[in-house]
């Protein structure tokens, strides 16, 4: 199966873990454009944590060399499935931010599977992802099918 991986940057470390066993269990997938740069050392997780913190990520997307929402809404529309890395962040467990929110609506629009590596979080949108029903892995990527 071909996936595409989403989640936030700060989930980088997790989503290149999951993209690696991924490919070991024979799937194919795409990876963010600045998760793409970190797994090949171009940029340092820790760096761009503290630039966000700071001054929010219009940085890094001034500086990638491709518009990276577009870039990455190509890889869903070519893929089979979207695979969404929600782990705790900023205090919220199994976190799904904004930007990953438009990624799993655009996912449900064309009709993919859309995964969730953990349980839908206590979030004001957590309907709107219910329903589009994703399936939830439990941290099992054994149940991509």
């Amino acid at each position: 199966m071909k996936i595409t991986i989403c989640g936030s940057i700060s989930s980088s470390k997790k989503m290149i873990e999951i993209a690696d066993e991924l490919i070991h269990l024979n799937h194919t997938c795409d990876l963010p454009y600045s998760t793409r740069r970190i797994k090949r050392g171009e940029l340092i997780l820790e760096s761009c944590l503290k630039e966000i913190k700071i001054n929010g990520d219009k940085k890094l997307r001034r500086e990638a060399d491709v518009d990276v929402i577009k870039e990455h809404f190509e890889f869903i529309k070519n893929s089979d499935a979207i695979l969404v890395v929600n782990i705790d962040k900023n205090g919220i467990k199994n976190y799904i931010g904004g930007n990953v929110l438009m990624e799993i609506g655009f996912a449900y629009v064309l009709g993919k599977k859309i995964f969730l590596l953990n349980p839908i979080p206590e979030l004001g949108y957590k309907d709107e992802i219910i329903a589009m029903q994703p399936i939830i892995l439990d941290n099992d990527l054994n149940k991509i099918i």
